[in-house]
């Protein structure tokens, strides 16, 4: 049992070491012994408990992504038959919180970025883990809030957009708090943020919904 334990901190400190190294260096630039040094592991506990360096990045990415959705889950606060509008209210908020979350590593957000920007395998893992059923239950929702003559383009670039205004507030944050320094990212402002970006996209999908007798409005 004793070993086990020992087995189960080891791997976890190696996890939390590699994804400093990683978010600072770039998955390229890090080395094994570097990641190694950090976690106070020997180099061949890599090998042990994740195989390679490979393997232990996309680890890193995939377990810290689930960690933060199980956290803030997209239906955080829903209670029965709840409407469109707070399903949509729901699934922002909580991807607001996943990304200011002030509890996880300091890291994790710029490791992903660093992900995004050159990309590897593992982010073909992100997508199929996380990525793609959060898209697919906002498309979903959107599908619904604009009615049954959508196409998928429509609901695909509006399920975009909602993203893109969630996701300017972790890329763009360092401006953003350079430009508005009352803006802390505290729970607070994230629920303010939720309010008025569910506000700003339901105005704008009703206004983009097909008619429902499918004839354009002059």
């Amino acid at each position: 049992m004793r070993m086990h334990e020992q087995a189960v901190q080891t791997r976890q400190r190696l996890l939390e070491a590699a994804g400093e190294v990683f978010a600072e260096r770039g998955f390229r630039n890090a080395t094994i012994r570097e990641i190694c040094d950090h976690a106070n592991a020997n180099v061949a506990a890599i090998n042990y408990h994740f195989g390679d360096k490979k393997s232990l990045y996309a680890e890193v990415i995939s377990e810290y992504a689930r960690l933060a959705t199980q956290k803030y889950p997209p239906t955080l606060g829903l209670g029965d038959n709840p409407t469109l509008e707070e399903q949509l209210y729901a699934f922002v908020r909580s991807f607001l919180h996943r990304i200011a979350d002030k509890g996880r590593p300091a890291w994790v957000g710029k490791l992903i970025a660093c992900e995004m920007a050159d990309p590897t395998a593992a982010l073909d893992r992100l997508i199929d883990e996380d990525f793609r059923p959060l898209n697919e239950l906002l498309e979903s929702i959107i599908r619904s809030i604009l009615g049954a003559r959508a196409t998928n383009d429509q609901v695909r670039l509006c399920a975009a957009s909602v993203i893109g205004q969630c996701l300017h507030y972790h890329f763009a944050r360092p401006a953003i708090q350079r430009l508005h320094p009352e803006l802390r990212f505290e729970p607070e402002d994230i629920e303010q943020l939720a309010n008025h970006i569910t506000r700003f996209s339901l105005a704008a999908l009703r206004a983009s919904a097909p008619p429902a007798n499918g004839t354009e409005e002059p």
